[in-house]
């Protein structure tokens, strides 16, 4: 064999099983100059022991294998690798029914090769996790909601009033959901509620620049249409059908792009539905109760009458999980919306294998990633830091400007002259030699800051113009452009 060959090969490995790392480290002394190695030394060496293409290392499936763009195998690291244009990117923002410091309420987000994010389910608390992952608010706005627990739509009002604060000034917040049994238990009739529930707080923030911030768009299908399709944009079509939670109007998704699939059931009991719908799709995702009955009612705090029957109205036991997706057949299975613990981990795998013998992972703690293409598939445990910097809002910058829409009401509108009268003097607690130049009315008045992207300071221009020029590229890349 030549050198070349041998160069080639390693080459080869390098690409398989090496990953970049960021940022520059100091390297050690180098080693003394010396006659290079034979051929034969150096294949034994580098290729000693390595499969290569003469047989098969571990229990990894086929397909089942990390990307080449990664920066690392083992984690994902908020901020350093971009979607690819072929890719799907799936991560767990929030994974269990109950809120605790490891996981918040359940969301998955989806996002694609073309530029787009899309939201299932947007549980208590999920939202600290997008925050800490790089993701801005006002990116935020395509939301699917399987059902009306509070655990899978308790970040909404959160999302609505504090995106459209943070730059999601253009255009409005967009959300779907089932209809029930009665107009009231509907999707419309949360949202119009919850829209309620808010008109202080809106009214408040419309002292600062609003445009279409407070505006939502509320998508509400009927539970009933089954396999309806709801969303059909840009070559992505979401669909749905019923699951079977105690109630009429609860339903699960399907997303298709670009040749491939996601599935979300939601919560609910076993159901031949699955089957049918997600059948052969790539990514199949649902929820899954391990049967530690009496344990689990323990370390939860409630009966094991309230535990059991909660599982036997309501959810799937992971023994089910795991029949459901061998008729499913998925290149990936994952269970969520489930208590991540040492003690019933195992139980779990245990349970899932009676029937599923395919490539399977926890879509828990909260972080979970899975890099997603036609021929790999990937999952790693993302590094979320607990105390971030937010992301800048990301504008979209095809005019060539930024334009902040002025706020619809000043102080002096909505409140009291007295209360502001009273307030303390700033000169009481400035120290001496330092009073910042106050900015208690918005600087253009009633009209509407527009500045060319020209002029803007660089870091402003780089800072929120990232999503805008990498969502360009990816447009371009899938044709969109």
């Amino acid at each position: 064999m030549s050198l070349k060959t041998v160069k080639s090969w390693i080459a080869g490995a390098l690409a398989v099983g090496c990953f970049a790392t960021a940022g520059a480290a100091q390297t050690p002394n180098p080693a003394p100059v010396g006659e290079p190695s034979t051929v034969e030394d150096m294949q034994a060496a580098l290729f000693g022991g390595i499969p290569g293409d003469r047989w098969k290392e571990g229990l990894l499936f086929e397909g089942i294998s990390p990307h080449p763009w990664l920066n690392s195998a083992s984690n994902w690291f908020p901020g350093t690798e971009d979607v690819q244009p072929d890719e799907m990117r799936i991560i767990f923002m929030g994974t269990s029914p109950i809120i605790r410091p490891g996981q918040m309420n359940t969301s998955i987000l989806v996002q694609l090769g073309n530029g787009e994010n899309f939201v299932f389910d947007i549980g208590e608390g999920s939202v600290a996790n997008y925050n800490a992952s790089n993701i801005a608010l006002n990116e935020l706005d395509k939301i699917f909601i399987t059902h009306l627990h509070v655990d899978h739509y308790g970040s909404l009002p959160y999302i609505y009033v504090f995106g459209g604060w943070s730059g999601r000034w253009h255009n409005p917040l967009r959300v779907w959901g089932p209809s029930s049994n009665a107009p009231e238990y509907g999707m419309a009739a949360m949202i119009d509620g919850m829209m309620k529930m808010l008109a202080w707080h809106r009214r408040a923030f419309s002292v600062f620049p609003v445009g279409e911030g407070h505006d939502i768009q509320v998508n509400e299908f009927d539970y009933l249409d089954e396999g309806g399709v709801i969303y059909d944009e840009n070559g992505v079509t979401v669909t749905h059908w019923q699951r079977s939670h105690a109630m009429d109007g609860a339903s699960a998704y399907r997303l298709d792009w670009n040749d491939m699939c996601f599935v979300w059931t939601g919560d609910g009991r076993p159901n031949m539905r699955d089957a049918k719908y997600a059948k052969g799709c790539d990514v199949y995702v649902t929820e899954a109760q391990t049967e530690l009955v009496e344990i689990s009612a323990g370390v939860a705090g409630v009966p094991p009458f309230l535990a059991r029957y909660t599982i036997d109205t309501h959810h799937t036991p992971g023994y089910a999980a795991g029949y459901i997706a061998n008729l499913v057949q998925p290149r990936m299975f994952l269970t969520t919306h489930m208590p991540f613990d040492p003690y019933l981990n195992e139980e779990t795998v245990a349970e899932i294998r009676e029937h599923w013998k395919g490539p399977y992972h926890f879509g828990a703690p909260d972080g979970i990633v899975v890099n997603v293409t036609k021929d790999q598939i990937w999952v790693r445990e993302g590094i979320i830091p607990d105390y971030p910097n937010n992301r800048a809002p990301q504008f979209n910058f095809d005019n060539d400007q930024l334009r902040v829409p002025a706020p619809q009401y000043a102080r002096e509108e909505i409140q009291n002259a007295d209360i502001r009268a009273t307030e303390i003097d700033p000169e009481l607690y400035y120290p001496e030699g330092y009073h910042p130049e106050l900015l208690t009315d918005w600087p253009t008045g009633d009209r509407d800051l527009i500045i060319n992207i020209e002029d803007l300071p660089p870091s402003l221009r780089e800072g929120m113009g990232d999503t805008w020029r990498k969502r360009k590229a990816a447009r371009e890349a899938n044709g969109l452009e």
